[in-house]
């Protein structure tokens, strides 16, 4: 199962960050168009995330939500009807959808997410793979460093937790 050291931060400024990625020598890989379905399910997180343009995929995870840097244990599975799966999650039961543009950099393995979350605004992510060349956690510190990422920026959680929370107050 591999394994991500993952931070998310509020990001104030997506073009700036996109100017320090180029600057930092990260290489552009495009504009992914996501939309995320998550499932009910419990002491987990299960997906169906849907790029547009590539395949399907359902993606099961681990991850403690405590800590600004957290490990993250994952599996992906291709989804080859990705309709016919949604018929199935209605029934099973969806939490939320997120919807999201990301534009996607790499450097030293890593992976930068730059998105705009739809009704949340815009966020910086890194996902360290633990097996790389570089320890994930001396890699995860320069990255903070060059994107100016402070402690009271970080996000605890996942896009679908914020969005969760923010309508549940909207309800009340």
């Amino acid at each position: 199962m591999p394994i991500n050291l993952e931070l998310k931060a509020r990001c104030s400024s997506l073009e700036r960050a996109e100017e320090q990625a180029r600057g930092a020598g990260a290489e552009e890989r495009g504009l992914l168009r996501q939309t995320d379905t998550y499932l009910r399910v419990l002491n987990r997180r299960l997906k169906l995330r849907e790029t547009e343009g590539e395949s399907a995929e359902l993606i099961a995870y681990e991850r403690g939500e405590d800590s600004e840097e957290r490990w993250s244990n994952y599996t992906k599975v291709t989804i080859a009807d990705p309709a016919r799966f949604h018929e199935a999650a209605e029934k099973s039961g969806v939490l939320v959808v997120v919807r999201k543009e990301r534009k996607l950099y790499l450097y030293r393995g890593a992976r930068i997410h730059l998105d705009s979350v739809e009704g949340l605004g815009s966020f910086i992510e890194f996902e360290v793979p633990s097996e790389g060349e570089v320890d994930p956690q001396v890699l995860m510190k320069e990255l903070r460093r060059i994107f100016g990422v402070h402690a009271k920026d970080i996000v605890k959680g996942s896009y679908s937790d914020i969005l969760l929370e923010k309508t549940s107050h909207v309800k009340s």
